[in-house]
């Protein structure tokens, strides 16, 4: 086990013996907490003059915001998606995607924000660390609904709060002594607050399976990937998150495993095309409660009148 693997097991899966370790760190959590609690109380939000519905979680890895992004921003015209651009090979502000029309590479978008782009035709993608400067480009090139991925420390934005919560979380710190971006009452700032099972579930499907896969993985926490694993998995290979993949090492190790081919997610499939490799994907997609979307609609035709 990696010393990234070993961390991320003390953030999300915590045993006995990595309590010394939490206990030791938690001052720094509490210093960190106190300053991100200060930071949202002191900000001044602009307001952009158009809708903004922010998809974001309290916890480090994934807890669905992109399939969240994709199933709201598949609903309306005229969206704009805007993204930090995580693991990209690229700096500045960044269009992935225009109406649909993909306009750069991968490395130049990052895994999440060119998933978004391949996955909404009728939409628009940006990355940027800047997110004033991507809001003003998107409503300059005519977006009526700007959706923000991961905006939910961006608090000097005035938006729509959207806070996704997974459906158990063993560790309640902050980081680093826990997998929190911020004290866990934070929440009370959200205008929305959907927690996995009550109001929305991930379905999961698969493409093209084989009976002999290799899961290979660059995603945060590839732990919660394993109750959803289908059978015929003979190996599995996690990767840093966001870490690119190379041709050569994924034929060494479906030679290794003879495998048949690659099992993968969407967020790693992305970052494999033009390898010709055989691969078979878990598919997610959250089913959403209809009273979900229709508060963020209401919000939206709020925010026009």
């Amino acid at each position: 086990m990696s010393v990234t693997q070993a961390y991320e097991q003390m953030l999300f899966h915590p045993r006995w013996y990595h309590y010394p370790v939490i206990l030791l760190l938690l001052p720094l959590s509490i210093l960190y907490g106190s300053w991100m609690l200060f930071r949202r109380i002191l900000a001044y939000k602009k307001d952009f003059g158009i809708p903004i519905v922010s998809i974001g979680n309290l916890i480090v890895g994934g807890s669905g915001k992109t399939p969240f992004v994709i199933a709201l921003a598949s609903r309306y015209s005229d969206v704009a998606v805007i993204s930090r651009g995580y693991g990209r090979k690229s700096n500045g502000l960044v269009e992935v995607s225009r109406r649909g029309k993909i306009l750069v590479s991968v490395e130049q978008s990052g895994d999440e924000a060119m998933l978004m782009a391949l996955s909404l035709p009728n939409a628009s993608v940006i990355v940027s660390e800047d997110r004033h400067e991507a809001i003003a480009l998107a409503k300059g090139q005519g977006a009526k609904l700007i959706i923000l991925d991961d905006g939910f420390n961006r608090v000097e934005i005035e938006k729509y709060e959207i806070l996704l919560e997974p459906e158990e979380i063993k560790n309640p710190f902050p980081f680093p002594s826990g997998p929190f971006r911020e004290f866990a009452f934070t929440k009370k700032y959200a205008d929305l607050v959907l927690k996995e099972k009550r109001d929305f579930e991930r379905v999961v499907s698969y493409g093209d399976p084989t009976s002999r896969m290799v899961l290979v993985t660059a995603i945060s926490n590839p732990k919660r990937l394993e109750r959803y694993l289908p059978t015929g998995v003979v190996g599995k290979v996690y990767l840093k998150d966001h870490a690119y993949f190379e041709k050569e090492m994924l034929e060494r190790l479906m030679q290794k495993y003879e495998a048949q081919s690659l099992l993968v997610t969407q967020k790693d499939h992305v970052k494999m095309a033009g390898f010709k490799l055989p691969v078979s994907q878990i598919k997610l997609e959250l089913k959403i409660k209809d009273e979900v979307f229709t508060k963020i609609e209401r919000y939206i035709q709020t925010y026009h009148s």
